[in-house]
Parts: C-alpha cells; structure tokens; sequence
C-alpha cells in the first residue's frame, strides 16, 4: 500500500489571441480496486463547465469549451491517490488454443486481440517464434514478450513522436515508454492475446526506473480466470501498486490526456510539468517542453496532447 501526491500542469501558450478552443481530457484516475482517490482537483483557465462521460473503453473523459479569447491555456491536476499492490497469479494459467472460448463472445476482447496492419510480418513471425508460444501458457508468454522488448529495444528520449508506427519501430530498435508499450501490444495481439494499451503515471521513489515522475504507458494482456495482467516493458516489471493507472484502450490514441482544437491563426507552445511526491517527503519534478509550429493564416488548429512531450 502506497499514497502518492500528484501535480500535473498542461500549459499551452499562442503568439496570439484565439478562442473557442475545444478539449477532450483524460486526467481522471481509473476507477478499479487498486487505486482509492483520496483527493483529485481540477482547475482550468477561464474555469469552464467540464462534461464528463464513460467512453467506450471505460475511461472517465471531459469535454469543455473556452469560448473567450484567450492567450494562455492551463490544465491543472491535483491528486492524491492510494494502491494496492496487484496480484501474481496462483498456478498455471491457460494456454492461447483456449483463449477463443473466452473471447469470442465479447465485443471488446476481440478488438484487443485484433493485429495492426504492418509491413514487417516477417520479422515479427520471427519474433513470436524465438518466443515459442505453443509451449508456454499465457503469462509465461506476457513476460517473455515484455523481456524481449526490453532487451531487444533501446530507451532513447526525442527520436520517436506520437505518430511513429510499430514498423518504423522495429527498423529503429529504440523509442519511449508509449514505443515500448505499442510494440508488445502487436507481439501479443499476433499471438492471439487480447492487449490495451494503459496510460497514467509511474512513481518508484529512488528507483531509478525509466520515466519516473513522468507520464508513463504499459501493458495490461487479458488472462483467462483472471483478467487483465498489468505489465511495464519499458522496465520488464509487473505493473504494481508504484503505476498510477489514467485510462486505457487499444493505443495511444484512445488514452491521450489532452486534445482539441482552436480557432486562431497562432502558434502555440506546449509545456508538461510533473511532480510526484512520496510519503517519505521526496519529490519528483520534471519539466517538458515542446514547440508545436502550425502555419499561420489557419482557422482552426489541432492542439497536440500532451502525451507527446511528457510520456517517457
């Protein structure tokens, strides 16, 4: 059992004025037995009215509108938050021929077991063979997968973006955190095992795992009996009760804590700052800044999420 303090600021800063700038966010907690909010605060420039919903994957979204002009935009989060510690299953689990008799009834699991379209099928046959699934069962395969790709990949800052695919992955061999979680989720999902994609934070202390303090992503991969298994390639650790679970879904499209659009011919600026303080009084603080160019003379502009700067 842990408490984490968080403090997570979305700035977005134009060259000039712009309004109706619209926003879908994502910076809830998942609600599941493994987290308990003890405080969650959200504030926005203008102090707009925010809607929020179920989506289709089970993440709290909002929705608001800043109609005003405005030159700066600022989002927010404060939480507080306790977890629990996952558990690790207690005998053999089942092996992928069964999966088809769980999943084929259920809408969701099927679109998580669902492979992408890519060019380096070879390569990535080649990868599930030296895996050797047909003689392991399911969560001896969820970590050999992990271990692969930490071994196998690079973490390198800066050389990757939102919109790298996974076969521009496997000819680099490096990237970040939501690299690492996207190129595992194709292994598993080409093996028959139903993946998602999960974002939030990861706060290790003095640990020295990859993308503390920051916005982080991993793994959870569907087990029969048990549900889903929380995995981190980018430290080829279990999920535990030091990640701090925002929002899941297939990639990294359905889980980005900030997106929208404005109108105004503006550049603008992006930075993510994030603190993450621990019981014992240590505090993590990390800042992240992105120039995000668009072309001026436009009506309406996209803002880029925050993802891109700040998960490591």
């Amino acid at each position: 059992m842990a408490i984490f303090s968080i403090h997570h600021i979305t700035r977005y800063e134009y060259d000039r004025p712009i309004k109706e700038s619209v926003n879908s966010i994502k910076m809830y907690p998942y609600q599941y037995p493994l987290q308990r909010i003890l405080l969650h605060e959200l504030s926005i420039t203008g102090n707009p009215e925010v809607n929020t919903f179920t989506d289709y994957w089970g993440n709290k979204e909002g929705i608001f509108n800043v109609s005003e002009q405005h030159e700066e935009l600022i989002i927010d989060s404060r939480l507080t938050i306790q977890t629990l510690p996952s558990g690790l299953p207690m005998a053999k689990t089942s092996l992928v021929a069964e999966l088809p008799t769980f999943i084929q009834n259920d809408l969701h699991l099927l679109e998580l077991a669902r492979p992408s379209r890519i060019d380096g099928v070879e390569e990535m046959d080649a990868i599930i063979r030296s895996i050797n699934p047909e003689k392991k069962d399911i969560f001896q395969i969820i970590q050999e997968t992990s271990a692969y790709v930490f071994e196998t990949f690079q973490y390198i800052k800066g050389i990757t973006t939102i919109e790298t695919t996974v076969d521009e992955l496997l000819i680099k061999k490096a990237g970040v955190c939501q690299d690492f979680a996207h190129v595992m989720l194709e292994i598993l999902r080409r093996i028959g095992i139903p993946g998602r994609y999960v974002s939030g934070y990861i706060c290790p202390n003095k640990n020295g795992m990859r993308g503390e303090g920051a916005t982080h992503a991993w793994v959870e991969a569907f087990i029969p009996g048990m549900g889903w298994m929380g995995i981190d390639p980018t430290n080829n650790t279990l999920a535990n009760e030091h990640h701090i679970k925002l929002a899941s879904g297939r990639d990294f499209t359905h889980c980005s804590p900030v997106k929208g659009i404005f109108k105004g011919p503006a550049h603008q600026s992006l930075s993510v700052y994030v603190s993450v303080g621990y019981e014992d009084g240590h505090r993590f603080e990390e800042m992240n800044k992105v120039q995000l160019e668009l072309q001026k003379g436009s009506v309406e502009a996209d803002k880029i999420n925050n993802n891109f700067a700040a998960q490591q």
